[in-house]
């Protein structure tokens, strides 16, 4: 495949479509219950749940930030808008554009007393959690954490009613904060293996279509795994474009709290981004994305935001390498990455 040959939509539905709905299909358990069952968190302040799966339907209700909702169907709606046609019924109450919904699942997870001196990787197994600045139900809130998100594990300790709570160290300031460690799978080391390492490094490569939103990797010259993305954008504060041009994946970390800017003027506070392979000096990424599920228009600020499962999928198979007991890794000798604008 060149750089000037194009995905037809056809082509995006048969490659895409059946690894949505492979996704969706998974069973997911209800947040408070557990019993077997599809849901999704709303990711935005609020969302409009409409009579059909169309905008230009009646709307029904509205739901708020963080409503964990039952999801009875997967559907594609009409045709707008264009860039994302996937919607979920909710039950009987009805239908929400997937764009501002979250699919999740709840497991609650043994602890892990026996860590060891370098502390384990974490993802939250529930739609979200608090982390408190100190264990126990009484105390501070430090920041909300969600669905998939990754954290550094150093320690297990208990509150005073006998709850099991995990350290958390925070990357970005060294702060520590306390999870309860059932919201918290521990990642094992099987899952962090890198993915094709048979492949030699020349023969593995990364496009990325800012025209399409799409990301494209390849072994030799065959795709081998293809997925919507959100590229830079233009916001209020300026324009943030995915550069264009060669890049390599020299920096890698599965775990970073990503903080820019006023909250108030399209700043951003992230806690535990997954799976971030940087591509530039001046840290463009292409990362796990928890904050929207509205892939295939920019919305970045120059960040390539890729859906949690896909990032991983992409960190694993990227050089450098990093091994289970390490934080991030720098090497020089990455995978390359074409930024590709334009048709």
């Amino acid at each position: 495949m060149t750089h000037k040959e194009t995905f037809s939509r056809k082509d995006f539905f048969n490659v895409s479509g059946a690894g949505l709905l492979g996704l969706m299909g998974t069973q997911l358990k209800s947040f408070k219950s557990l019993s077997p069952q599809l849901q999704g968190r709303v990711i935005y302040d609020r969302i409009t749940l409409f009579d059909k799966p169309s905008l230009d339907s009646q709307e029904r209700q509205l739901k708020w930030k963080d409503d964990v909702l039952p999801i009875s169907q997967v559907t594609i709606g009409d045709r707008e808008p264009s860039h994302n046609r996937i919607w979920y019924k909710i039950g009987n109450q009805g239908y929400a554009h997937s764009g501002g919904v979250q699919p999740v699942q709840t497991s609650v997870n043994p602890v892990v007393e026996d860590l060891p001196d370098y502390g384990a990787l974490a993802e939250v197994s529930v739609p979200f959690t608090d982390a408190l600045w100190e264990p126990g139900a009484t105390y501070r809130v430090a920041y909300r954490l969600y669905y998939e998100t990754t954290h550094w594990v150093k320690d297990v300790t208990y509150a005073d009613d006998g709850t099991a709570y995990y350290k958390i160290i925070e990357d970005k300031w060294d702060w520590e904060y306390f999870v309860p460690a059932r919201h918290l799978r521990i990642i094992p080391h099987r899952e962090l293996t890198m993915i094709s390492p048979h492949v030699p490094s020349y023969a593995k490569r990364i496009e990325v279509y800012t025209e399409k939103q799409m990301v494209v990797a390849f072994e030799w010259e065959k795709p081998v795994y293809m997925v919507k993305a959100s590229t830079g954008s233009k916001f209020s504060t300026g324009v943030y474009s995915t550069p264009a041009g060669r890049h390599v994946t020299n920096y890698k970390r599965p775990s970073r709290h990503m903080a820019r800017g006023n909250l108030a003027h399209n700043g951003y506070d992230l806690p535990g981004v997954p799976w971030v392979i940087n591509i530039t000096d001046d840290g463009i990424a292409l990362h796990g994305t928890y904050w929207h599920n509205d892939f295939g228009q920019p919305r970045s600020h120059g960040c390539i935001n890729l859906p949690s499962k896909a990032a991983k999928w992409f960190y694993r198979w990227t050089l450098p390498y990093v091994p289970p007991h390490e934080k991030m890794m720098y090497d020089n000798a990455g995978t390359s990455v074409d930024v590709i604008s334009g048709t």
